[in-house]
């Protein structure tokens, strides 16, 4: 099977071709004889009821310096591709939104993964909340006086944006601290949406979990510890990253949200759990496959693409 392959992604010369998980999965398409091109999601076009995209044949290598070719623009019709993979960084905002609209247009006739109707209503801190019982206490809301009842009932917790990512603006405010107000005032400015607010989880000092799962079935997972005076584990905001393996708890956090991913057409999935909580679900651009892959010996990209080829068998009558 040779499919032509659009990656819509943040620029390519940019990324970090040891943790960049885009980047693995460019590698594993051509690999596999895929064609791949390259676009940014600032390319894309909606003339005469037709998506088109700005965009470059590419090539790629693990050769830093060298890592990729792109070559010529050329308006590329997205009907005529195969595959679209929609691999743009967060924030999940208007942009990204409207990306998720142009692209439902040629969906499923050409394979969107993940499907972007089901980004468009699954953002990491909303879509959780369908599986509260599987979440510390939360509180998402505006009003002040019901952050502060939470605040009285639960003491330590962690106050972040709902649109917010990469760990960027999340606070932990412990029982002493008298900054929540100040905060508050802050957010108000900053957001227009409500605040998150969570029970403090001091499991996180052992790590942050995160697990792939790929068409809704776990793939492996790693452990990102946060560093000491610092309350976040993300990886670019100086969290280590470990080896982990799935516990009886992740699993029974995995078989519960599993078939809702597969049906929405979310192939590659990242979780995010402390301790035995489910706290994120992240549908955007996922990331951590290059670590498990080096942790765990495997090739997750040739999973998540073993995934995508037969969902796109499955899904050729809808071509027609």
């Amino acid at each position: 099977m040779s499919l032509a392959v659009g990656i819509q992604m943040d620029p390519i010369e940019s990324v970090n071709i040891d943790a960049d998980s885009t980047f693995a999965l460019a590698l594993e398409a051509e690999a596999r004889g895929h064609g791949l091109f390259h676009y940014l999601p600032q390319d894309l076009v909606l003339r005469e009821g037709r998506i088109r995209a700005k965009a470059r044949a590419l090539n790629v290598k693990r050769e830093k310096g060298a890592h990729y070719r792109l070559g010529a623009p050329e308006m590329l019709d997205l009907a005529s591709l195969d595959v679209i993979l929609m691999r743009q960084d967060p924030p999940f905002d208007m942009a990204y939104i409207t990306a998720t609209h142009l692209l439902e247009q040629v969906h499923p006739q050409t394979l969107v993964v993940n499907d972007p109707v089901h980004v468009r209503n699954a953002p990491e801190k909303l879509y959780v909340t369908h599986f509260h019982e599987l979440m510390p206490p939360t509180l998402i809301a505006s009003d002040k006086e019901q952050i502060l009842e939470f605040r009285k009932g639960h003491g330590d917790i962690i106050v972040k944006p709902l649109f917010g990512n990469g760990g960027a603006g999340v606070f932990h405010i412990a029982p002493g601290d008298e900054n929540l107000n100040a905060l508050l005032e802050l957010f108000t400015q900053l957001y227009r949406e409500p605040v998150v607010v969570q029970r403090y989880l001091p499991e996180v000092r052992e790590g942050d979990k995160r697990i792939i799962l790929i068409d809704g079935e776990p793939a492996g997972a790693l452990n990102r510890v946060p560093p000491k005076g610092e309350a976040r584990s993300n990886l670019h905001v100086g969290g280590k990253a470990l080896k982990a393996k799935l516990t009886s708890r992740d699993r029974e956090i995995c078989e519960a949200i599993g078939p809702a991913l597969k049906e929405k057409g979310l192939i590659f999935v990242g979780i995010d759990v402390i301790g035995e909580y489910l706290t994120e679900i992240n549908v955007t651009s996922p990331t951590g496959i290059q670590e498990i892959d080096r942790f765990d010996g495997v090739n997750l990209s040739a999973r998540i693409w073993d995934a995508i080829e037969a969902r796109y068998a499955a899904t050729r009558p809808a071509r027609a």
